[in-house]
């Protein structure tokens, strides 16, 4: 059976297109679809007096949030089978353990409550840095959220982060039937002697070269097993960061790949990555690789 997508609903208009983002995601790789609210209202339901009949507040609240985005699911694609689950958990760690058993999971770039300032919430950040499974946060223009586009865009980053985000994109944009733009960004390190003390003197061509060559060996397979796919492949000049941003504004998803250390605590997200979740204007997509 497929694993399911995970969606972290909240009630906030960034979940809520989370959501729909998600059911389009669902129909195409013909998945389930799982609704996600985190509440904590059970921890205090036995301070409430006993005998009552009314439901506590927040109970309340979160199946009303709860029912309605899933109604709201349903509408937009009566085929995609729905279920949806009130979970007695703070949100990050609900969906890190969700991501157990899930496909990926999905985030609005900002929650309920979150500061008007925040360009992405933390729960999206914390869930982004650490989940074992894909996480995509969506965010951006409108068109980028149509998928009107018809572009994947793959950050090909090194081969120890990358392997699993590349088979990502193309199982993506192979079920979208769209261009997969691969970018591989280089830069001459003339600035750096000292950590690259045989390249200083290398000339521009000689970096771009070394560049071609790791984008040729890193979509070598991938190309053999999705020959239906139609890739693009671009060695640019610059920061990838920068490099990234500016190509997002023509995606309708942009992936990139991060590392996930068996035993490390903390976030693990690359600066990357983490510029990217914070400014893309597309859903973003993290996909973990392990090392």
């Amino acid at each position: 059976m497929a694993l399911a997508l995970v969606v972290g609903v909240d009630g906030s208009d960034s979940s809520l297109a989370a959501v729909e983002w998600a059911v389009d995601e669902a129909a195409r790789h013909r998945l389930p679809l799982r609704l996600v609210y985190s509440s904590l209202w059970e921890r205090y339901e036995g301070v409430a007096p006993s005998g009552g009949v009314e439901r506590p507040s927040e109970e309340v609240l979160a199946d009303d949030l709860l029912g309605s985005a899933a109604e709201r699911a349903r509408r937009r694609n009566p085929e995609v089978k729905v279920s949806a689950e009130v979970v007695p958990e703070e949100a990050a760690s609900a969906l890190l353990r969700e991501g157990h058993n899930a496909s990926a999971l999905v985030t609005g770039s900002r929650g309920r409550g979150e500061l008007t300032g925040l360009l992405l919430g933390s729960v999206s950040l914390v869930v982004a840095a650490r989940a074992h499974c894909p996480v995509i946060v969506v965010r951006g223009d409108k068109a980028g959220l149509a998928g009107t586009h018809e572009r994947i865009l793959l950050g090909a980053g090194e081969s120890a982060t990358s392997g699993e985000a590349v088979r990502f994109a193309f199982r993506e944009a192979e079920a979208r039937g769209c261009t997969l733009d691969v970018v591989r960004a280089w830069r001459c390190p003339a600035h750096d002697t000292e950590a690259h003390p045989l390249r200083a003197g290398e000339p521009a061509h000689d970096h771009e070269e070394r560049a071609s060559a790791a984008l040729d060996a890193l979509l070598r397979d991938p190309m053999v097993d999705h020959p239906g796919v139609r890739v693009r492949r671009h060695t640019v000049e610059g920061p990838a960061r920068k490099v990234l941003l500016d190509r997002s504004a023509a995606a309708d998803l942009l992936i990139v790949g991060a590392q996930r250390r068996h035993g490390t605590f903390g976030l693990q997200l690359g600066r990357v990555a983490h510029t990217l979740l914070h400014h893309a204007q597309c859903p973003v997509a993290i996909v973990p690789q392990q090392v």
